[in-house]
């Protein structure tokens, strides 16, 4: 299968250095990574090791047989520019937040993804593999997608571990509630995931667990709103197993805030804030974390 990787950071450079190994991949991201790419080609280390030699270039090919979108959630509009003209067969997002339906704007299948594979770009050309974890594909609605399926074959044909699903709109949604919960309160505590897990059960004090638990559970109410069966329980179970398998790690938004760079919480918080207002649910922990984030972009000159 010819595949575009459209966001060779971290995550779009290992699964797309995976993907290598047994189809045809361009990663499109900046230089000099992959400059160094199309040079030197891209070693994989950590629990996973490989060396594969992608194409690589700053844009995309007019034609594939399916584009993987892995930038940053704010960059998706700018992806969708830059994928308007071309012919491509299905478009994959695994990305953060709810963007499949503006990737809907392609005149291409869309289909929804999430992924757990932990990935660190190291340097230019290489991509540590941090942790194997699993891609789950499916459509948009409830049900088996053919296009999914296709997808979900490629990815199995180059030994990721991948799942089709067909109840993505409540995984895309378990998700959402994980991230609002886990990056939003690691960001601001600046702490590591495993720091939420545990602590004192709901109503018992304020502290980090808490404030992830509130935000996940806020989340799953919001999607109950729209129609998406999440419980309050599944939500917060969700958080505290993604904290507890990911306990060292330093969440995407706390390291955006280390850096200083601009964060997801539009995409995250910030989404389920905007859905919640249009079903009037109160969603004052994800709010507040919202206005904090933006604070904090506004004041480091990065919003």
């Amino acid at each position: 299968m010819d595949i575009v990787v459209f966001g060779a950071g971290s995550l779009g450079s290992l699964l797309g250095g995976l993907l290598a190994r047994a189809h045809d991949v361009t990663l499109v991201g900046r230089d000099p990574h992959v400059s160094t790419v199309r040079k030197d080609g891209l070693r994989i280390e950590g629990e996973v090791e490989a060396d594969v030699d992608p194409d690589a270039d700053t844009t995309a090919p007019e034609s594939a047989d399916l584009v993987l979108v892995t930038v940053k959630s704010y960059d998706t509009a700018a992806a969708v520019e830059a994928l308007a003209d071309g012919d491509y067969g299905a478009v994959c997002s695994l990305q953060n937040g709810l963007t499949e339906e503006r990737l809907a704007e392609l005149d291409a299948p869309v289909v929804a993804g999430t992924a757990s594979y932990g990935a660190r770009l190291r340097e230019s050309g290489l991509v540590d593999c941090t942790g194997v974890g699993r891609v789950v594909v499916g459509g948009l609605d409830r049900g088996p997608d053919p296009v999914a399926e296709r997808v979900g074959r490629a990815f199995r044909a180059a030994d990721v571990r991948t799942l089709v699903a067909s109840d993505m709109p409540r995984r895309r949604w378990e998700k959402l509630a994980v991230n609002a919960g886990i990056n939003a309160t690691t960001a601001l505590c600046r702490v590591e995931n495993g720091a939420l897990v545990g602590g004192d059960p709901p109503g018992k004090g304020e502290n980090a667990p808490r404030l992830a638990r509130e935000a996940a559970h806020e989340t799953a109410r919001v999607a109950r709103a729209e129609g998406v069966p999440l419980s309050n329980r599944q939500a917060r179970a969700a958080v505290e197993r993604v904290a507890s398998a990911t306990a060292t790690n330093r969440s995407s938004m706390l390291q955006d805030v280390e850096s200083r760079s601009r964060t997801e919480v539009d995409a995250l918080n910030g989404a389920v804030v905007d859905r919640a207002e249009r079903h009037d649910v109160g969603v004052p922990t994800n709010r507040t974390l919202t206005r904090l984030l933006r604070a904090w972009e506004r004041g480091a000159g990065v919003r």
